[in-house]
């Protein structure tokens, strides 16, 4: 977990008395937003949720050429459910997508989803899946379940996430396209643009493409560090070129990075799929090459509709609205690559996957 705390002081229409609320750098920060991990250390797999009890509006883009996914036909703004409750993000490839049926139990148990009749409930649950299978010598057969999916939402919390190996972090793997391995794991980060509005991204980091310049061994996204939350990173001690020599370590072209941005502001079907398709500018500022053949790169978005877009202070030429969304767009893509880098701050070495920091801050 980064150790920046952002404060942001808020101004209500009837209360011009400000008022601090905490922010952690993460996903939570969107109030209504949860971040909930199942993490099988064990077989190196897991999953990650981010629960919205209260529902949100979502929409859905999908860039990588192998994605796993579940229920994003249903976010199409042509279709009718506006509302999801939960994202999953899960490692065990297609097979982890059974993780989802978990965090339906949970919440058809609450009586939250999509009211189907009287005193029934369909919770809405798009999964996306990621390829960690037989990691660091684990078995193929030892995949996410519904019980992971389950656990998550039990261990699901408002306030710091835990990030790194962890959830569908667990078994993450970067760079094995071009050699340069280094293990992944789950990053958040969050922006806030005044006037109570935040933004914030959650994301597994499991790319065939590099996190870092294969010249310099340095993030390719740490430029847009804030309030110094990469802990004033040192200059690589090795290059990624001296530190995977052996081609037979590496685990082939099996990847994907799966993300959700999140926002306050309230934000149609329509306008939830355009963020998703611009936050994935985030993924191809901090990796490169992104959106491969052998990526299954997918971007949730999420609106919990607590502000509306005459709180956002941008202008434009050619209409306000445009111009707002287009802010918000922007902000969410900054925030993932941010997130991209935290995913390997804080992930650890493990079962011969060497960290970032065991490979280049020695």
């Amino acid at each position: 977990m980064s150790k920046t705390k952002q404060t942001v002081r808020k101004t209500g229409a009837k209360d011009h008395r400000a008022r601090e609320q905490k922010l952690y750098n993460a996903v939570t920060d969107v109030a209504g937003i949860e971040v909930g991990h199942c993490t099988d250390l064990e077989h190196l797999t897991g999953t990650t949720v981010i629960l919205v009890r209260g529902g949100a509006v979502a929409g859905v883009d999908v860039r990588g050429s192998a994605p796993g996914t579940r229920e994003t036909d249903l976010l199409n703004p042509v279709n009718l459910v506006e509302k999801v409750y939960a994202v999953v993000l899960t490692g065990g490839s297609a097979y982890g997508l059974a993780a989802a049926d978990g965090v339906m139990n949970y919440l058809e148990k609450q009586g939250i989803g999509f009211r189907a009749a009287k005193d029934n409930v369909v919770p809405i649950v798009p999964a996306a899946a990621l390829y960690d299978l037989g990691r660091g010598g684990t078995g193929f057969t030892v995949r996410p379940d519904a019980s992971f999916g389950f656990t998550a939402c039990v261990q699901a919390r408002t306030g710091p996430v835990k990030q790194g190996n962890v959830g569908a972090g667990t078994g993450a793997l970067t760079g094995t396209l071009i050699g340069n391995e280094v293990k992944g794991g789950i990053g958040t980060a969050s922006a806030n643009l005044g006037n109570g509005i935040i933004v914030g991204a959650l994301v597994a980091v499991n790319s065939g493409g590099s996190i870092v310049n294969p010249e310099t061994g340095e993030f390719y996204a740490a430029f847009l560090e804030t309030d110094n939350e990469f802990g004033s990173l040192k200059n690589a001690t090795r290059s990624p070129s001296r530190a995977v020599k052996d081609p037979k370590r590496l685990h082939g072209p099996n990847n994907t990075t799966l993300a959700a941005v999140a926002t306050n502001i309230e934000l149609t079907k329509t306008q939830a799929t355009k963020v998703a398709q611009m936050a994935h500018d985030g993924i191809a500022r901090a990796i490169r090459p992104a959106h491969t053949m052998f990526d299954g790169d997918t971007i949730f978005a999420l609106s919990t509709g607590k502000k509306g877009f005459a709180d956002i202070k941008t202008r434009g030429v050619w209409g306000d609205q445009a111009a707002k969304l287009n802010a918000i767009g922007s902000v969410a893509a900054d925030a993932l690559s941010r997130a991209i880098v935290h995913a390997l701050i804080n992930a650890r070495s493990i079962a011969g996957m060497q960290s970032y920091r065991d490979l280049y801050r020695r």
